[in-house]
């Protein structure tokens, strides 16, 4: 089997492709990233020496380009992690979000279509439902739900699922759609709060804390996910959206504090910022249409997951040192700054 994997160069795309190098030796996973801010070649280093792996650099909206690609590697499966997803990035400048993620999902739908490939499988996020009243812990995210998006970014990803839906139904096109909670995990960009809250206690540095941090997320280690999405395009039936989630909630503040007790720094360093625009109070998700029909369940508990983390960021403190400079400083200091 062939695996196109855009996007393979950021967070959750570069844990697929270890994944199904490691779950499928047989298979051919190709990856298409344009490598941008998020995509870094060097996350890239444990797959380069395998003989079943290719990397190509370019953009998903390049029409020529992915045509050709999809001519030349006669794809069995797409997995379309590229997109833009940093929700305070999509509210400075909403434009490359629509670009990439809208646009760019239906160029590769289009070459899917005309070279026959056998399942496009897109990844979306549970932030496409909106968010849940944080005094309701009996409400979760089904894949029933009404699409309410709050940002751009969460937009973006709806109008993108719909369009995936619409070429299932207008053109056969065999789909599948995952939405799951928030990552955690190796390799991802420190603009998210989990690795930029590693990294500033690692450095003495303050940890800014959105609004009073009561927001609620639902946390899922990244081999959970990578996991999921494995089972969905084997087995998930086309036509079908499945949600991927652990019941794993957390507000923003308690994840902050786990992370200042693992590494043993003091509380003090939290200082509160000003909130983020239209701030989705809370994400949970249902999995149990995944669980019933695929069986699938996560195996990392946050405690264990979160110490892994930690430890792989102790562990490969070039990687990340070396992103921490230039564009993202500047990035940093306009949305931490003044507020």
């Amino acid at each position: 089997m062939k695996v196109l994997v855009t996007g393979g160069a950021g967070f959750i795309g570069s844990n697929f492709i270890f994944y199904m190098l490691d779950k499928h030796p047989d298979y051919d996973v190709v990856c298409l990233d344009c490598l941008t801010y998020c995509g870094n070649m060097k996350t890239l280093d444990p797959a380069m020496a395998n003989d079943h792996f290719k990397f190509v650099k370019g953009d998903v909206t390049d029409r020529e380009l992915v045509f050709k690609l999809f001519e030349e590697e006669k794809f069995d499966v797409v997995v379309n992690f590229a997109a833009e997803s940093h929700v305070d990035r999509s509210i400075e400048d909403p434009g490359v979000f629509l670009r990439t993620n809208i646009l760019g999902t239906q160029v590769l739908m289009d070459a899917s279509r005309e070279y026959g490939v056998g399942r496009f499988h897109q990844v979306g996020t549970d932030e496409v439902y909106g968010d849940l009243p944080l005094d309701r812990p009996d409400l979760f995210f089904t894949e029933d739900m009404p699409l309410t998006a709050s940002s751009p970014y969460s937009a973006s990803k709806a109008s993108a699922d719909l369009l995936v839906m619409a070429y299932h139904r207008t053109y056969g096109l065999p789909v599948t759609i995952s939405r799951c909670s928030n990552n955690y995990g190796p390799y991802q960009f420190p603009e998210k709060l989990i690795p930029l809250m590693i990294k500033n206690a690692l450095a003495d540095e303050p940890l800014p804390v959105y609004g009073t941090g009561e927001n609620v997320r639902d946390w899922l280690y990244v081999e959970d996910h990578c996991k999921a999405i494995d089972m969905i395009i084997h087995d998930g039936k086309v036509g079908e959206v499945y949600n991927i989630g652990g019941h794993n909630e957390k507000s923003n503040l308690d994840v902050v504090k786990t992370i200042l007790r693992q590494v043993g720094k003091p509380e003090s360093l939290i200082t509160f910022v000003g909130d983020r625009k239209g701030h989705d109070l809370r994400y949970a998700i249902d999995p149990a249409k995944i669980h019933a029909e695929l069986g699938w369940l996560p195996d990392t508990k946050f405690d264990d997951g979160i110490r892994q983390t930690i430890q792989w960021y102790l562990d490969n403190r070039s990687w990340w040192e070396e992103i921490i400079s230039g564009e993202y400083q500047e990035y940093y200091e306009k949305m931490y700054s003044n507020r």
